[in-house]
């Protein structure tokens, strides 16, 4: 189900990636703020049931170049479930913007605007029937070597975001919200600034 590299992607994994078009990712960082968190897994997937993991080194200095290709590629479309989480802390260690972006827990929140839960586990129970195992993640992923147990959890953060994503475009395109949606996908990098300047928890356009 998955195959885990140290320091980078390799160069078939990239070739892949870019012949898909379509990649879902994933982060596992460490610390308190997203301004001090580091980043020690990536995790990405096709759509194909395959999951490649990357392990980073804070220590090393982040020298991925096929990684960072990925993220900076505007032909890439890049799922993420809770993309400002994400983006953020690929910002803040890779010094990388991620181009054209496509957030499963916006467009949540767009379309299931009554529900009261938004999480990833809730919607990979909802959209495709599976109930994740969530108990590895707060585990410690500065560890030299991740166990099986915490890869496995990693790669299942992924594995199910093409499908959820489907869904979503679909119930968007139905609803006629897709371009305001695509309108906050856009402004994610603003909202990623804005909490890396210390404004994580201002809410900058409310009244009081």
């Amino acid at each position: 189900m998955y195959k885990l590299y140290k320091g980078d992607l390799p160069k078939t994994e990239l070739d892949k990636i870019r012949k898909n078009k379509s990649v879902a990712v994933d982060t596992e960082y460490m610390g308190l703020k997203l301004q001090e968190g580091n980043l020690y897994l990536v995790q990405l997937s096709c759509g194909d049931g395959k999951v490649a993991l990357v392990q980073l080194d804070p220590k090393k200095g982040y020298k991925c170049p096929n990684l960072k290709s990925i993220f900076k590629d505007h032909k890439i479309e890049k799922i993420f479930h809770y993309a400002r989480a994400d983006m953020g802390v690929i910002k803040m260690n890779l010094h990388t913007d991620v181009k054209n972006v496509f957030c499963t827990k916006i467009a949540s929140k767009i379309i299931r605007r009554n529900a009261v839960k938004h999480s990833l586990g809730v919607l990979v129970q909802e959209i495709c029937g599976v109930k994740l195992n969530k108990e590895s993640q707060l585990s410690n992923w500065a560890a030299k070597e991740l166990t099986e147990k915490q890869l496995t959890y990693a790669a299942n953060d992924v594995l199910y975001l093409h499908e959820i994503k489907e869904y979503f475009e679909q119930k968007l395109k139905e609803t006629k919200q897709m371009k305001m949606t695509q309108a906050c996908f856009n402004f994610l990098p603003m909202q990623i600034e804005l909490d890396m300047s210390g404004l994580q928890e201002v809410e900058i356009f409310s009244h009081s």
